[in-house]
């Protein structure tokens, strides 16, 4: 069987079903680092996933919105297949043709002047505040001890640098001593900035930036207020402070935009990307302004970032976007889906307070004042054959590939509610 009948027919495949995966074998071997549902995927097709019993889901995770052109899109499997039989890795002593290309699109797609490509959006973090260090250091050479302020509920990596980056004490919990050089405020608050800048700058203490998500992902799926943006970025002005956007899970098109930043009308002086960079292939990237690309040969590094595989992968990606006008779907289907989740919310009055979200970055929030979390519908919703994700204990989020259609929308509206009415019995 060819394999563009498989992908044209996925469940006509003579492995599906057919894989007695071992569940007790992979925890004796694998360290317990996430709570895992109790299924395996063992392929998938546009937004459909199928697990090794032959069981079907729509896809609203899609590897927590990293695929963006979905599972076995037609585009990426070709440009892999041709760039694993060309050259798959060699090292950045080398020019590298595929990098460059892909750097030249970003550029002439973004606010961004210079790109640093990395494997991660954590290592897209850390090369973010390693830059902002060597800026505060080599440029603005008073500050001894730059300080960079980040939001609460805010979520940048795992790395130990960006977890301290991250204003939620649980991710931090017994990783002590944290890296030092960071202070939390409230998200949308701007008088909280102004009052952290004035107690952080005395002595050899100064704000050297501040690193918001333009969209708060895994702190609940909040946006950011316009005048709020607008005010940070006339304070950065005005007091030599560089601006910083964690894009890792909003950037390539997700909000319904290219860039989150473009929702705001502002422009950071740098910016990270990763997650849907290469529609699942591992990469990330640090986008800054000329005037902040203060690295130099030494300053920083990345033995797989920037390979041609991943960027020939990504180059795709985001051509693809562009030649297929992807973002006038997520457009469209973000308006559906958020149209669908508040008719939910209204059938449901006591059960949910809002839907909020920007393209196909959605989040709907469960009464703080109920028991249910979100983990009870989320597993309710597996069930049914729907894969959603929380983001945190009280918001279920949707993020599906760009590619969803209108009747997947649909059809995920009325597994969702099943699974609703299912654990309210």
């Amino acid at each position: 069987m060819s394999l563009e009948t498989l992908l044209q027919n996925p469940s006509s495949s003579p492995q599906s079903g057919a894989n007695s995966f071992d569940k007790e074998d992979f925890n004796n071997y694998v360290m317990n680092t996430y709570g895992r549902f109790p299924i395996a995927i063992e392929k998938g097709e546009g937004c459909r996933l199928w697990d090794t019993e032959g069981r079907e889901y729509l896809d609203f995770v899609a590897g927590i919105a990293t695929c963006t052109l979905g599972h076995a899109h037609k585009a990426l499997i070709e440009t892999v297949t041709q760039q694993i039989q060309k050259l798959h890795h060699v090292s950045n002593l080398f020019y590298i043709q595929e990098q460059g290309e892909l750097a030249k699109w970003i550029v002439e797609h973004s606010c961004g002047d210079r790109v640093f490509f990395c494997n991660s959006g954590a290592e897209a973090n850390e090369a973010a505040i390693k830059l902002v260090r060597k800026y505060a250091h080599t440029v603005l050479d008073f500050l001894e001890q730059p300080v960079i302020l980040t939001a609460n509920a805010s979520f940048h990596g795992r790395t130990l640098a960006t977890i301290t980056a991250t204003g939620q004490p649980k991710y931090q919990k017994d990783f002590a001593p944290l890296v030092p050089g960071f202070a939390y405020v409230p998200y949308n608050d701007i008088e909280a900035i102004e009052n952290a800048i004035t107690d952080i700058d005395e002595g050899n203490r100064r704000v050297a930036a501040i690193m918001l998500e333009p969209l708060q992902g895994e702190g609940g799926v909040r946006p950011g207020d316009l005048e709020y943006f607008t005010r940070v970025r006339k304070i950065c002005d005005e007091n030599n402070i560089l601006l910083v956007f964690d894009e890792v899970q909003v950037g390539v098109g997700r909000t319904g935009k290219l860039w989150g930043y473009e929702h705001l009308g502002v422009e950071p002086d740098i910016f990270t990307s990763a997650k849907g960079l290469a529609g699942g292939i591992p990469i990330g990237a640090m986008m800054c302004k000329k005037f902040c690309d203060v690295f130099e040969p030494g300053s920083h590094a990345s033995t797989f970032g920037g390979n041609p595989f991943a960027c020939a992968a990504a180059l795709t990606v985001l051509q693809t976007i562009e030649k297929d006008n992807i973002l006038q779907n997520v457009q469209a289907r973000g308006e559906q889906l958020r149209s669908s989740l508040c008719t939910i919310v209204h059938k449901f009055p006591k059960l949910f307070t809002e839907v909020r979200g920007w393209g196909l970055i959605n989040g709907m929030e469960i009464n703080a004042d109920i028991s249910l979390t979100s983990m009870d519908i989320v597993n309710a919703a597996i069930e049914e054959g729907l894969l959603i994700a929380p983001a945190g204990p009280k918001v279920l989020r949707f993020v599906p590939p760009l590619i969803v259609s209108e009747q997947e929308c649909d059809r995920a509206m009325q597994l969702l509610e099943k699974a609703i009415t299912k654990v309210i019995q």
